[in-house]
């Protein structure tokens, strides 16, 4: 890819993005994420991989100002619009819009091209480990979500069986799933290198959590004894 064409669409893609979880340096890392991964592939096309990458979040706006919108889907179009208005070839439009549409968990519309399933992959590794983690809770965060709720006992609960959003919900909902459903086998080799990461915090933050209500609320009933 010619530099110059590279910034063209990297400009177009700093322009589309705005969320803190989702920012640009998210984009620079599936990017990174994937040249890695194509590393260990021979046949892929690297100028569509580099496009895709930079492209694929670029409908994530539209969907957090309309959650009925999937980012994806959006994305792929704003893309293929974008593409064809520069003069890139219809087949080359097509497959990043392909790319693009594909990289969410969706089992009705899995990645089927090789550049579809390492930017499937790459943008999976970013919310695997401790940068997953970090991602997750600035997401929670910004959309004023908690860290866990309480079961009707008035114990912390794990995040298994919530449907309350909270961080343990998201991680025992998407999180600790991920590291099985890579396409790629350097995708899947990278994951493994950061799965202990995740489940480390996880674990800990748990435990504090559920360790503070069990002993708070015994010493506060010893303090309360007695009162009117």
């Amino acid at each position: 890819m010619k530099r110059e064409t590279y910034r063209l669409l990297e400009d177009y893609m700093l322009s589309c993005m705005k969320d803190s979880a989702h920012d640009q340096e998210h984009v620079y890392r599936v990017l990174y994420l994937s040249l890695d991964i194509a590393q260990t592939e021979p046949t892929v096309d690297r100028d569509v991989l580099i496009a895709a990458c930079l492209l694929h979040d670029i409908g994530r706006r539209e969907q957090f100002e309309d959650p009925r919108l999937c980012h994806a889907q959006v994305g792929a179009e704003k893309a293929a619009g974008f593409l064809k208005e520069h003069g890139f070839a219809k087949d080359f439009c097509r497959q990043v819009q392909e790319c693009i549409l594909c990289h969410r968990f969706r089992k009705e519309r899995p990645p089927q091209s090789l550049e579809g399933k390492i930017l499937f992959d790459a943008d999976k590794l970013d919310v695997c480990g401790a940068m997953g983690i970090a991602r997750t809770l600035l997401y929670k965060g910004y959309v004023s979500e908690p860290l866990y709720s309480l079961n009707p006992d008035g114990s912390v609960s794990d995040g298994s069986q919530e449907e309350t959003p909270s961080f343990f919900q998201e991680y025992k909902r998407k999180l600790e799933g991920l590291y099985s459903r890579f396409y790629t086998q350097r995708g899947a080799e990278l994951a493994a290198q950061r799965r202990q990461a995740a489940v480390d915090f996880y674990e800990s933050l748990y435990g504090e959590a559920k360790a503070a209500y069990e002993g708070g609320r015994e010493h506060l009933n010893q303090c309360l004894e007695g009162s009117a």
